[in-house]
């Protein structure tokens, strides 16, 4: 029984989903060379931005012939510019099991109108990737940061595909191996794993994509922000670091720093060691300690980044009130920030373990999240 406050505490209590925590070595100062007041169309923004898109190939391994551009309203500015811009030539699949995922539903269903198969499981589980079939545009997150629950393995998708694969990987890119091969349109922000400031968001696409975008036009009408061609051809400036519209190039020092640290820690495969480490850690402990699980229910499937977590203990009367209480102890303790369950998903916990978050951190939190749940067992009775 933990009731007794632990004697070690986190040096670092950031564990929120993002925007996440910052790499290790973060200083503002590290920020000093960002061209403030200058145009982001001068050599000096224009070669940021470049640097960034270089930079993000880089250590994602992302072929030389994908184009990756920066794009406003952070992953969900990518992710909708990629639907608007892309579906209605051929049938759509839908999967969802997480809170994103089926914002994504709602928008190719509700507001574009397209008569989509939509597949959709619990939180915790996964829809059945093998029945997917790829001839159609199939659109998925590859980890539903609100869940949990990471897609396992990309056997599903085809590789010989006439649909387009539209993934968002929003808490995947930077922490795990994404086979870009098998991925047609993807979207992220550098605001989840590396830790970077908000708002801007990354699309990358495949030659397929390209094609698409050259080739077809949507029925409906694209707003500015969307428009990625200009007479039946890709606006390659968007994809050299002329950005569709004003980026913080402030953001944009602040990423560069984060693919640094990145490259000195050993690149993706360092972000995704460190990641593991911090999950297994989390996981460990569920296995320790009957009252709390993964709400993942195939270790398969077990997020490294978005680690959610259920209460399992029958003494709990209110499931969601109990989680507010433990999450708000560790707040008020200055110990874990920001670690409640996403609003739509079931009642527990969320701890972040992408690679900016130290494993010694994750280490130091635990007991006090034991502490913290005997806490409220004895409050509650």
């Amino acid at each position: 029984m933990a009731t007794q406050q632990p004697a070690t505490r986190p040096a670092n209590p950031r564990f929120s989903s993002g925007p996440c925590a910052k790499p290790p070595t973060f200083e503002l100062s590290k920020l000093a060379d960002a061209p403030l007041g200058r145009s982001h169309r001068a050599a000096v923004g224009k070669a940021k931005l470049k640097d960034a898109i270089e930079g993000t190939r880089e250590i994602l391994g992302i072929p030389a012939d994908y184009r990756i551009g920066i794009v406003p309203a952070s992953d969900t500015g990518a992710v909708e510019m990629a639907l608007w811009s892309l579906l209605g030539q051929r049938k759509v699949e839908m999967l969802a099991w997480e809170s994103f995922g089926a914002g994504w539903v709602t928008d190719v269903v509700k507001q574009l109108k397209i008569d989509a198969e939509v597949k959709t499981a619990d939180y915790g589980q996964i829809v059945d990737l093998v029945s997917v079939d790829c001839n159609n545009d199939v659109v998925f997150t590859w980890n539903g940061t609100t869940a949990g629950v990471r897609v396992p393995n990309a056997d599903w998708i085809a590789d010989d595909r006439d649909g387009l694969t539209i993934c968002d990987a929003t808490s995947a890119a930077f922490a795990m191996d994404l086979p870009w091969d098998k991925l047609d349109v993807t979207t992220f922000s550098w605001q989840k794993v590396l830790g970077g400031e908000a708002a801007h968001g990354v699309i990358v696409l495949s030659p397929r994509a390209v094609e698409r975008l050259e080739s077809y036009t949507p029925a409906w009408p694209l707003p500015k922000i969307f428009r990625m061609t200009k007479g039946g051809k890709l606006i390659e400036g968007i994809f050299t670091g002329a950005t569709i519209n004003t980026p913080s190039m402030l953001a944009v020092e602040d990423y560069l720093f984060a693919l640094d640290w990145a490259r000195s820690i050993g690149g993706l495969e360092g972000l995704i060691a460190r990641a593991d480490a911090n999950a297994k850690a989390v996981f460990d402990f569920c296995d320790a300690n009957p009252w709390i699980a993964n709400l993942a229910e195939d270790d398969a499937t077990r997020s490294n980044t978005s680690v959610c977590l259920k209460f399992t203990d029958d003494r709990i009367q209110d499931g969601a009130g109990f989680a507010k209480a433990v999450a708000k102890r560790l707040e008020t303790e200055n110990i874990a920030l920001d670690i409640g369950a996403y609003r739509d998903a079931p009642a527990g916990l969320r701890i972040w373990c992408g690679g900016t978050v130290e494993t010694a951190d994750i280490q130091a939190m635990l007991p006090w999240l034991a502490w913290a749940f005997e806490a409220e067992i004895a409050a509650q009775a």
